[in-house]
Order: C-alpha cells, then sequence, then structure tokens
C-alpha cells in the first residue's frame, strides 16, 4: 500500500468508511434500544446517551466531509488544482483534510474519555486514573498540535511525513493506544478480580463474564487498528490515509457494542434477581396463610388375648391373623 497513489487511497477509505458508517449506525439504534427499552426517561443514563448521540454526529460529519473531499478532488477541482488529484488529496493543509483530523481528534478525546470514567466508576479510586489521565491530557495536546502543524505546513504542504508534524501524530497515537490498552487492562482485571470472590459464595453462573469477553473484543479491535496506523507513519506508508478514516467509525462500533453488552447483561441480571425475589415473597406468604399448627398423634394399643384368640381395640374384638404385638 506504500505505492498506492492518493486519488486511489481516497476513493478505498471513502468506500470502507461507508461500510463502518453504516454499521455503526445499525450498532447505535442498538444502544439507544438498550438503553430505553421498557425505561422511563429519569432512569435513562443521560451522560452516556449524550456521548452515544455524539460520537454518531462526529462519525456522520466525517462521513459528510470525506464525500465532499471526494468530489472535490475528482470533479470540483480535478483540472483547476495544481498537480492535478494526486496533489489535492495528499495536500494537508487543504480545508477537509483539517477538518476530518480534528473530527478524528475530538471522538479520540470523547471515546477515552468515557472509557477512563467506566475506569474510575468501577474502581471507586482517584489514583487508579492519576495515569490514565495524564494520558488523555496528552492525547489532547498533542492531537490539537499535529493539526495545528498540518493547517500550517505551508514548507511541505504536500507531506504528511514532515518531520515536525510526524513526531506529533506519532505521540498523539501512542498515548491513546497507551490509554486504552491500560484503561481495557484494568477494566477487565477488576471485573475478574470481583467475579472471582462472588463465585465462591454463588450458585448460580456468571453475569459478567460475558461483560470481560466484549471489552477484550473491544480492545483488540480498536489496538489493532491504532497498531497499523503507527506502524504507517513509522514506515511512511499512504496507507494511513485508509486507516486514519476507517478508525473513526470503529471507535463508535467499540463503544457502542461495550454499552449493549453491559446494558444486556444487567437487564438479564435484574429480571433474574426479581425472580428470586418474587419467588421468596410468595414462599413467606404461603407460610403467612397456611401457618403450622401442633401435630397431634394418637396413638392405639393393640393387646392380644390368648383366651379369646382374637385382637381387642378399644371395646371392638376382631379375630386374630398374627401372634406378635403391635404398637
Amino acid at each position: 500500500m506504500a505505492d498506492l497513489p492518493a486519488d486511489n487511497s481516497a476513493l478505498m477509505s471513502a468506500a470502507l468508511e461507508s461500510i463502518l458508517y453504516g454499521f455503526s449506525v445499525l450498532m447505535f439504534i442498538g444502544t439507544i434500544w438498550a438503553l430505553t427499552y421498557k425505561r422511563r426517561m429519569q432512569d435513562v443514563n443521560r451522560l452516556i446517551a449524550v456521548v452515544a448521540i455524539l460520537l454518531l454526529l462526529v462519525s456522520t460529519v466525517h462521513m459528510v466531509v470525506a464525500i465532499v473531499r471526494i468530489e472535490n478532488g475528482l470533479v470540483k477541482y480535478r483540472n483547476t488544482w495544481p498537480g492535478g488529484p494526486v496533489a489535492f488529496f495528499t495536500d494537508v493543509t487543504e480545508e477537509t483534510y483539517v477538518i476530518k483530523h480534528a473530527l478524528y481528534i475530538f471522538q479520540t478525546v470523547l471515546a477515552d474519555g468515557v472509557l477512563i470514567y467506566r475506569c474510575y466508576v468501577l474502581w471507586q479510586s482517584v489514583r487508579i486514573i492519576i495515569l490514565p489521565t495524564l494520558l488523555w491530557c496528552s492525547i489532547i495536546v498533542t492531537g490539537i498540535r499535529a493539526v495545528y502543524g498540518n493547517s500550517q505546513a505551508t514548507a511541505n504542504p504536500g507531506d504528511v511525513f514532515a518531520v515536525d508534524v510526524e513526531k506529533w501524530i506519532i505521540a498523539f497515537i501512542v498515548s491513546t493506544l497507551a490509554t486504552n490498552l491500560l484503561c481495557s487492562g484494568l477494566l477487565v482485571y477488576r471485573i475478574w478480580k470481583i467475579e472471582r470472590h462472588v463465585s465462591k459464595v454463588r450458585a448460580t453462573t456468571s453475569t459478567t463474564m460475558p461483560i470481560v469477553r466484549v471489552l477484550v473484543d473491544a480492545a483488540v479491535l480498536y489496538s489493532v487498528m491504532l497498531f497499523g496506523f503507527l506502524i504507517c507513519f513509522l514506515t511512511a506508508s499512504s496507507g494511513e490515509s485508509v486507516l486514519s478514516d476507517m478508525v473513526v467509525p470503529i471507535i463508535s462500533i467499540t463503544f457502542y457494542m461495550v454499552l449493549i453488552r453491559i446494558t444486556i447483561n444487567s437487564r438479564h441480571y435484574l429480571s433474574t434477581a426479581g425472580a428470586r425475589r418474587t419467588t421468596e415473597v410468595m414462599e413467606q406468604g404461603n407460610v403467612q396463610q397456611y401457618p403450622l399448627k401442633p401435630l397431634e398423634v394418637h396413638i392405639s394399643q393393640f393387646t392380644q388375648d390368648d383366651s379369646t384368640s382374637g385382637y381387642k381395640v378399644g371395646n371392638e374384638t376382631r379375630p386374630s391373623t398374627r401372634n406378635t404385638e403391635e404398637c
């Protein structure tokens, strides 16, 4: 992909991004359903709902800008841009290029901030999120500096791998990759630790391990994309333009898949707990409705009389058929 022309890579990235964007829209619909199904509006987690909507809006605007960029490079400025479409798509100072990468930075900051927030909620400790927060601040600084450097690259406007800009982009990728791996590891370890303690006294099956699996899947998916993005910059490959567009809907997808899994899991837990509670209440009601009463035991004594060869039960006598005494 290192020799792929810029106009070809732009078409490829737009096609792949559109496919992933469509899948992210479906995931967003599933997320909203999971958050609002059979719930009152005051019971909906508004913070998570706002973040989900913002991620969809950013992905949508990024998709629109990518389409406009393709139209400008291949149609509108095809014969008027100096150098043609190839020069247009390699110009890092071009308006649509700067807007796309600014949207990518914003979405990364938003998603990583939510990931840090999840760590704090689960651990309930500020010390746990000190390092992730520092990395998050590094993401903001390096991301803004990279976008600003691209917009002001008058010396080498057609070289995204210029030394002054490249170092900030690499620092941004490393920071977000470290934040993702660290926070995902903290979440998985915390859930696994809680599950190990609870499983010792619980008779039912685990309800948190599916969350661990989906957290690992989301972390692996996002990390693979970031590793590929980093390798493209280290090797000066034109594939970075393809991956930079693909990673935007992937961020939304990983966020939605984790949220849907957590919501479904919590609903299953609440329904199971409610069923157990209902059973307990019914059993207690039955005990109160039918209280235990003293049990009276009547014992009749059977006495054998050899003179009449019969059993006497009270005043009644009947022929004997057995020669032993019963009690």
